[in-house]
Formats: C-alpha cells, structure tokens, sequence
C-alpha cells in the first residue's frame, strides 16, 4: 500500500519549529552573538520550517527598522553555527540538532503590496461597479 505524500507540514514538525523559534529568539534576545549588525537590530522571526526528517530548520526573519534586509540574513548564516550551539540547551530533547538557515522573510512585503492594490482607484473603480450590477 502507497502512502500519499503531503507538502503541508505535519503536527511535529509545527510543534518543533515553533520550539526552535522561540530558542533563537531567546538566544538573540540575550545578545549572544556578537556581532555588531546582530545585536543592534531587533530581529522578527516569523516562522520557522522543518524539514520532514526535523534535521534542516530554515528561519525567517525580518530586521525591524532596517531596509537592509540582505546584509542581516548573511551575518545571521554566518553566526548559524554558533546560534545552533545555544539553542542545544534549550533543545535537549531532540534527537538531532537541526541546521539552521536564515532567510529573509518577504511576506509583510507581500501583504503591503496586495493591500495598495486593493486601494488602488482602479481597483475601487471595480470594486464599485460590481456592487452597483448586485444592487440592480
């Protein structure tokens, strides 16, 4: 019997990447790493992806405040070693330690831009004309 593979995220795999987030977060917090970028921006991570075998943690993260997104995501892979070696504390009851990645995570940008459409006088203009067809 065939088993169907599924690309949404298990219930484990929700479950340890929230674990892991909220390890970086404190490690950040705590201003671990000593890196100048790091440790004078605020960092969000708004999500943390397992890979299906929990070896593979890819965070993504935003600097709040800085427009550079780029040059935190690369200080971030570069200390990824030795942010991996702090969260072991907090992540004691894993198997493996997962290896983490740092991407930027482009999503708010996403909704700042569907939101302008959705503004936009073209799309009101639409918008408008569709209630009007309902009303009649």
């Amino acid at each position: 019997m065939t088993r169907a593979t599924s690309s949404a995220p298990s219930q484990r795999m929700l479950r340890v990447g929230e674990q892991v987030r909220a390890a970086i977060t404190k490690v950040l917090q705590h201003g671990d790493v000593s890196d100048p970028l790091i440790e004078t921006t605020v960092v969000s991570i708004s999500e943390v992806r397992m890979s299906p075998d929990l070896k593979v943690a890819t965070a993504y993260v935003t600097p709040l405040g800085q427009s550079d997104h780029d040059a935190l995501v690369k200080a971030l892979n570069h200390h990824a070693k030795f942010i991996r070696g702090r969260i072991s504390r907090e992540l004691r009851n894993m198997k493996y330690m997962p290896e983490l990645r740092f991407r930027d995570d482009t999503s708010f940008e996403n909704f700042r831009k569907i939101d302008e459409l959705l503004h936009s006088p073209e799309v009101a203009r639409d918008l408008d004309h569709n209630d009007d067809d309902n009303e009649e």
